[in-house]
């Protein structure tokens, strides 16, 4: 929580929209806070049974440790949480992160198995809309993100998916 805290002064542009997390201006963030939670973390990690908990502290250290995310860290971390916790929504977290880190087919495979689970799930739609944007998929990447903007749950975050949404297409990781 103290490292996903440490970055508060980047989330939101000046118009209150969410910025994502590799596009925010990690001078932003605050260092003090990350490196208290990166000590909290060694420890907890020391005890050498990690739980979700530790796990997903762990991904969050992997979001803020060197200048970019190390995704295909984050995929592993993901399959550890997965054995623990095995939910949708970790799955859905971790088909985002094989995104990030290169991986666009087991991404959507992933993301294709979880349709029926996350149908009226906005954070799904908003991913499969980047992930089909990635991959030059103009015309279905347009039809996810009108699915995530109406299930968007706050004026800033349909504002946030109306931009993503106006991009031209992102073909390169």
């Amino acid at each position: 929580m103290l490292i996903t805290h440490a970055r508060c002064l980047a989330r939101v542009d000046g118009d209150g929209v969410t910025v994502p997390l590799g596009e925010q201006d990690r001078t932003k963030w605050n260092r003090g806070q990350i490196d208290e939670g990166l000590g909290l973390i060694d420890t907890a990690m020391r005890r050498r049974a990690p739980g979700p908990y530790q796990i997903k502290a762990a991904i969050a250290a992997c979001h803020v440790q060197g200048e970019a995310s190390d995704w295909a860290q984050i995929v592993l971390l993901y399959d550890s949480l997965l054995r623990l916790e095995p939910t949708p929504v970790v799955r859905l977290n971790r088909a985002v992160a094989l995104c990030e880190a290169g991986w666009q087919e087991p991404a959507m495979r992933s993301l294709d198995a979880l349709s029926a689970e996350l149908r009226d799930y906005q954070p799904y739609h908003a991913a499969r809309a980047e992930l089909l944007s990635r991959m030059g998929q103009a015309d279905e990447a347009a039809k996810a993100y009108a699915i995530a903007i109406a299930l968007a749950g706050s004026p800033s975050d349909a504002a946030f998916l109306r931009q993503r949404a106006e991009r031209p297409l992102r073909t390169a990781t």
